[in-house]
């Protein structure tokens, strides 16, 4: 099966892993992150990617599953991020990684995960991800 591009606007990158090669030290960092989401229905729930000094992409990081969701699915697919306005990039088009949470149709259940990030240089960054899930109509959340 053929990757699927999508575009990313800078925007969306709020609560995001932006790395900047180079300046990336060898340790391990944990992150807390709340997620609402509605069953059945996929919420993005991280954008990862790196950026050298010089505006260029750096090497994208490595990504494991390191606590499966018990009532859903956690997803990771390729696209292309366009940022705007960081330090001294101007613009800059580079590769991302986007993760994404999807609940099982019928839960109801509240559910946890967790992604171990693995960027150049060693560093590594735990998300742990407590996913609220709601039937609201308006209450999905994007990162």
């Amino acid at each position: 099966m053929a990757s699927k591009r999508m575009r990313v606007s800078w925007w969306a990158v709020a609560a995001t892993a932006l790395c900047w090669v180079g300046a990336a030290h060898a340790q391990t960092t944990s992150l807390d992150r709340e997620v609402k989401a509605m069953p059945g229905r996929e919420v993005r729930v991280g954008i990862y990617t790196s950026m050298r000094a010089d505006c260029t992409a750096g090497p994208l990081p490595a990504i494991r599953l390191s606590v499966v969701p018990e009532h859903g699915t956690v997803t990771v697919r390729r696209a292309t991020l366009k940022a705007t306005n960081v330090k001294q990039c101007l613009a800059a088009e580079l590769p991302a990684l986007v993760a994404f949470y999807r609940p099982k149709p019928d839960s109801a259940n509240d559910d946890r995960f967790e992604l171990e990030v693995s960027f150049a240089a060693g560093r590594k960054q735990i998300q742990r991800f407590h996913v609220t899930i709601s039937s609201g109509a308006n209450e999905g959340q994007r990162v």
